[in-house]
């Protein structure tokens, strides 16, 4: 069986290297990751992996020399931070915008068969369109093929609306197929909070459980409790004051703060902040901040509360047993800016079968 060596850059909590995990045929030799606390979490749950926790600046071909101890490197995956490019952001042009020049860098140095851009959709239209067209020029000129197309990854057995540019590139002719959805119009029912957490402990605020409160009962849970224990970490609700709280009880499935009476209706925020999710679909986009509901829709349908780490992992698509290291607003950092696991996996099949052709 050939093996294919994988190296992730910026690679966060593992949530791309996690799919190509899943599959024999990769061996990821190393990630990339500047955070301490973040780069601490991804070597717990990939342990084999050497992780390189330095800024992408310090990668030099020396140093990737010394980790790569004679081997070849056949892919390179990783998305630089997208703070820069979404919508959500001021989205300017600062060094941020430009790390995909260090993700080039490396690549020129490692000269993969192969690699795996992902980021937000907002790239596409920064400075009118004009950033993209660079980034795929920079590449073109290492001497790859390119491919490009918008994934949502609720398409893919997700809980969450998250759609991301997935741009991939071969030294040779890119027999890359994207991945067909399993979920939607025609095809199995997305899958919804209701399916997702469901199973999870009723919790008032500030309040904590650490057991199931149902067995197994759909696909998504047979996967995210496959390896579990019977006992589920990371389940705690935050604490709210009165008036959040109230407000939060107020609201009915899918409302926002325009639909709460005047007298506690909040004077600021945009029209999803201060709104609950809905029990019967999936979630809209999760960011590091749902458990922050003056920030974004992330209220819980059914409890009138915050989401615990847990629920903002399971929307994710991360299993249970996956581990989150530091403060709570690290692990939430860690989750909300992360490649759904379940995302990851039919990239990393799609991979496989171009390598194989």
């Amino acid at each position: 069986m050939e093996q294919y060596n994988v190296i992730d850059l910026f690679s966060g909590v593992g949530g791309l290297s996690y799919g190509f995990s899943r599959f024999s045929q990769f061996n990821i030799i190393a990630a990339n990751e500047i955070e301490k606390d973040i780069s601490i979490a991804y070597k717990m749950n990939h342990p084999k992996v050497e992780m390189l926790n330095c800024d992408i600046n310090s990668l030099t071909e020396e140093v990737l020399s010394k980790v790569l101890n004679g081997r070849s490197v056949d892919i390179v995956i990783g998305g630089p931070p997208c703070q820069s490019y979404s919508t959500l952001g001021k989205r300017q042009m600062d060094d941020r915008a430009n790390l995909f020049m260090q993700y080039k860098r490396v690549l020129k140095i490692l000269q993969p068969k192969a690699f795996v851009f992902e980021n937000v959709v907002g790239i596409l239209s920064m400075d009118k369109g004009r950033l993209f067209a660079q980034v795929q020029k920079e590449f073109e000129e290492l001497g790859y093929k390119l491919k490009h197309k918008v994934l949502d990854a609720v398409q893919f057995g997700v809980p969450q609306h998250r759609e991301r540019v997935i741009l991939v590139g071969f030294k040779e002719k890119n027999g890359f197929n994207y991945p067909e959805p399993t979920h939607g119009e025609g095809l199995k029912p997305y899958v919804t909070l209701k399916d997702a957490i469901g199973d999870l402990p009723i919790l008032e605020s500030g309040e904590h459980k650490n057991y199931y409160l149902k067995g197994i009962s759909n696909e998504f849970l047979d996967f995210v409790r496959k390896n579990s224990s019977n006992f589920v970490e990371e389940h705690s609700a935050p604490k709210n004051g009165d008036h959040l709280i109230k407000i939060m009880k107020a609201l009915k499935d899918g409302q926002s703060k325009n639909d709460l009476p005047e007298d506690i209706r909040p004077k600021s925020g945009y029209g999803n902040t201060y709104a609950k999710l809905w029990w019967n679909q999936p979630s809209t986009t999760i960011t590091r901040n749902f458990a922050c509901p003056s920030s974004s829709r992330c209220i819980h349908p059914r409890d009138s509360r915050a989401m615990s780490i847990r629920e903002g992992a399971r929307l994710q698509s991360f299993p249970d047993n996956y581990k989150f290291y530091g403060s709570d607003s690290i692990k939430r950092l860690e989750i909300g800016n992360a490649v759904p696991p379940l995302l990851s996996t039919v990239i990393a099949k799609q991979m496989l079968e171009a390598l194989n052709k």
